[in-house]
């Protein structure tokens, strides 16, 4: 038997994750200074558009009227950032830390989630700093993300974290928490005196936590604020919101010079409404025969693209901007281009010929499909932009959440099949310009769904209701028998992998070998680097 000490294997760190982990110490930063590393064009819009995803996640849970932070608001948002892809802020919003001694693979994800959030915190900063509508809406969304990374904070890791940030802020010793304990009994709600005693309490100027003196949620006495642990972010939300505003300000004077790059003009510029979910230029699950459209609409439509099909059956002529909005939905969900052609000819030549149609007309829908002019598969609209849309008389686009009167709106769902109380429950999001809302709330009547549909694009809208319906299944599970064996090198047996690891696996793939070929596509027209190091916000 051998009876040799073993010594322990050592964790070896890349020398760039030794630099993240200088740069980078911990998930919760305040944005204090801006980064100074040169990252790819390519990298900044991805970054930018990841970002933008997770704070549209949030203000999702503030339309829903979610209380902020309660369960059902983490529950929410924590479903959503895990199934739009985004982990790294999962773990960064839940303090899911990675031990770097026992799980190195995990502690360098979690270093460069952190990079991420905060290159990306600066990247918006440009994009938000433009007007005070945008700087309101950027300012709120941000926040609410610091306060749920900081709440998920341990005592230790606060500690941890004040150091860093070189603040003064030191709890309470036992001697002075028994001078003012029975003030911290009757303040602290919903703890026990047990669970009060084990808390540490901060004592802060009363100006500080304004919020906590307004909810009284905390104790005051001689004009100071005795703070929990728990209620601790709001004295350190206020330094954070401190700092997002001068930074916006900084930017602001900056972003003329910013602008100057071409390469970055045009992304901030539209940042804001872009589109940032699934990609339905084109429909992978099938081919859908214009013979069946009537009866899709019914059920499966959005009311704006409803609004289209009727209006193109009953007038035989869109303008310009419906032929675009209602045809590259159409082309979203699976009608092929020359079926595409035989609809748009069948309900035109009801009015003009044939050969007014094929000289006015065709050219359209060939180059919608990417099969004639720039050759590009152009996508179909999403939510956002139809809401943007303001159309002329007579044309049938945009949004008619947002479009229509108010009484004529009624009178439409009334049409369709609402009772009156399921119309007064959409209109009620109407009225308050949630016009996303009141389409979700649309399709759960519709479908008798007991969940309320979160509509972002109208190609989501009719997926979804196909789905229920039963017309279309999720082939995650056909597609993982079709895979191939994942090899882990050239003399090992390839090793099976459970459905999750296999298809989480394929997934990475898939999305490097995507943006791979979008880098080589544009390598020719954007090779050189973007220095941050001007930016100065």
């Amino acid at each position: 038997m051998d009876f040799r000490r073993k010594s322990r294997a050592r964790t070896v760190r890349k020398p760039e994750f030794e630099n993240l982990e200088i740069q980078y110490p911990h998930n919760v930063a305040l944005y204090r200074m801006p980064p100074t590393e040169d990252i790819k064009i390519h990298e900044f819009e991805e970054l930018a558009l990841e970002r933008l995803k997770v704070l549209r996640i949030f203000e999702q849970a503030s339309s829903k009227s979610l209380r902020f932070l309660s369960d059902e608001w983490k529950e929410f948002v924590n479903a959503e950032l895990s199934r739009e892809g985004l982990k790294g802020y999962l773990r960064l919003c839940t303090n899911s830390s990675a031990n770097p001694s026992t799980d190195n693979t995990k502690y360098e994800h979690e270093l460069q989630a952190r990079r991420r959030d905060y290159i990306s915190h600066f990247i918006l900063r440009l994009a938000y700093c433009r007007t005070e509508e945008l700087k309101r809406w950027f300012v709120t969304r941000e926040m609410e993300l610091f306060k749920y990374k900081f709440s998920s904070m341990s005592s230790a890791d606060i500690k941890h974290f004040l150091e860093l940030n070189k603040l003064e802020y030191s709890p309470l010793s036992e001697a002075q928490k028994d001078s003012v304990k029975d003030g911290l009994y009757e303040s602290t709600v919903g703890q026990s005196i047990s669970k009060i005693e084990l808390l540490d309490f901060y004592k802060v100027h009363f100006t500080q936590v304004l919020d906590l003196v307004r909810s009284r949620r905390c104790y005051l006495n001689g004009g100071f604020a005795y703070v929990n642990t728990h209620d601790f972010v709001s004295i350190i939300a206020v330094l954070q919101l401190n700092e997002i505003e001068h930074g916006l300000q900084s930017a602001q004077k900056l972003i003329r010079e910013v602008e100057a790059d071409e390469r970055i003009f045009h992304l901030l510029k539209s940042l804001h409404t872009s589109y940032t979910g699934k990609d339905y230029a084109l429909s992978k699950q099938g081919n859908v025969p214009p013979e069946s459209l009537d009866q899709l609409s019914k059920k499966s439509f959005p009311i704006c693209m409803r609004n289209c099909h009727e209006y193109l059956r009953s007038n035989h002529h869109l303008k310009h901007g419906g032929r675009m909005q209602y045809g590259l939905f159409l082309k979203g969900i699976g009608v092929s281009l020359e079926d595409s052609l035989r609809f748009f000819r069948e309900e035109f030549t009801k009015k003009i010929d044939a050969e007014q149609f094929a000289k006015r007309y065709e050219y359209n829908i060939y180059h919608n499909y990417g099969k004639k002019g720039s050759m590009i598969s152009y996508t179909p609209y999403s939510c956002l932009k139809i809401i943007q849309e303001n159309p002329v008389q007579d044309d049938c686009r945009g949004c008619p959440y947002k479009t229509s009167d108010t009484s004529a709106l009624k009178v439409k769902l009334a049409s369709y099949g609402l009772s009156s109380t399921h119309v007064q429950e959409v209109i009620n999001y109407v009225t308050k310009g949630h016009y996303q809302l009141a389409c979700g709330k649309y399709f759960q009547i519709m479908h008798e769904s007991p969940v309320e549909l979160g509509v972002h694009h109208p190609n989501q809208y009719f997926e979804e209701s196909q789905n229920l319906m039963g017309n279309r299944t999720a082939k995650k599970a056909a597609n993982i028998s079709q895979r191939k064996p994942l090899k882990r090198g050239a003399s090992d047996n390839s090793k099976t992998l459970d459905a999750d690891e296999d298809d989480e696996l394929w997934n990475i793939a898939e999305t490097q070998e995507s943006t791979y070929n979008s880098q080589q596509a544009e390598k020719s027209a954007w090779d050189e680097d973007l220095d941050l190091t001007a930016i100065d916000c």
